[in-house]
This record gives structure tokens, sequence and C-alpha cells, in this order.
């Protein structure tokens, strides 16, 4: 993962609005809560014109996606002439059973602060984390924001040279961490 200063989402939405261009947000990974606010562009006080969340829109049970846009852009589709519209669905368009899961979702982000809780154990976990390119020969870089961490591994510290593919290292680190309750994933 890499993760940008809420300054530089700031001033990217900064720079679309100058020049018109329309900034489209790819949430599925870290919207949700994971970030310690609803969606990550909170954290910038950022609204994009497209904001797209998925994964845990369903708690994960149901295959279920969103893309959501600003007023504006909504009205310039919104026309009684179809050939104006902006249509657009695909095989799960409206599954009631998805919406229902994707409802029941919502409620229960809401009832159990779950943005507000991985704002509090994500402050832990970042600072736990933080003193590992020091602890550890094989961490490059250590990066996140509440729940959604980045551990870089490194064959050597001083190139940042990345551990190589080859390596048993990454699935010996996520076995352990599997160990321990913590869910991990190797990029």
């Amino acid at each position: 993962f890499v993760f940008q200063p809420p300054e530089y989402l700031a001033r990217v939405r900064e720079l679309c609005t100058r020049h018109e261009v329309h900034l489209v947000a790819d949430e599925i990974a870290v919207g949700m809560g994971r970030t310690g606010r609803f969606t990550a562009c909170e954290q910038a006080g950022v609204r994009p014109d497209f904001l797209c969340l998925g994964k845990g829109l369903t708690g994960g049970f149901l295959p279920l996606s969103v893309v959501l846009s600003t007023d504006e852009v909504y009205a310039a589709f919104y026309d009684d002439d179809v050939a104006r519209g902006f249509l657009h669905s695909h095989s799960y368009t409206g599954n009631p059973l998805a919406c229902a899961a994707a409802l029941a979702t919502l409620d229960l982000l809401e009832e159990l602060d779950v943005p507000g809780h991985a704002a509090r154990v994500g402050a832990h976990l970042q600072q736990r984390l933080a003193d590992f390119t020091e602890r550890f020969d094989c961490v490059g870089d250590v990066r996140g924001i509440g729940l959604m961490a980045g551990i870089e591994m490194v064959s050597d510290k001083a190139a940042r040279t990345p551990v190589p593919r080859s390596s048993d290292l990454p699935q010996r680190v996520a076995r352990e961490a599997y160990r321990r309750g913590l869910m991990v994933r190797i990029s």
C-alpha cells in the first residue's frame, strides 16, 4: 500500500477542481471505516466526484460494489431522454439479497462505531509498527493509517532492494501473523 498524506489528496482535489477534471477515489480496499473514518477521503476533508466502495459493503458476504457521485454529476445525466442517460449495469445489479446485506452492514458500522474503533485500535497498531524499521533488518519501511498498514520487506536495507519473489520470508511472516490472529495480504 502507498499512503498519501491528507495534504496530498487535498492538493489533488484542488488541482482537479481548478482544471475541471473529475476526482475518482477508489476506496474498495480502504473505505468502510478501515482508516478510522468511513471513507479515507474524509481524512483529508476531500469530497471526490466519484467514490468507489465494495468489499466491506456487504461485510464481505456477497458481491456488491457501488459508485457514488456528486449531485452535479448525477444532474448531468438526469433527463427524460434515455439517449442522454448514463445507463450501466452488470449481472449483480440490484441483487436484493446483496442490497439487504449492505443495508445491515451500514447499520452495524454505525451502531458499533467501526470507524471510531478502527481509529483507536489503528493508533495502537501504528504505534507498535513504528519501530519495525529499526528492529528488523528485513523491514525497509512501515506506513499506514487506522487499521491499514503496509510493511515493505527488503533484502538490502541500505539499497531498499525488495525481497526476491523466490524468498519464503513473506510467507513465513504471514504464517506467524495468522498464528497470532492478524490478517495479512502479501503482494
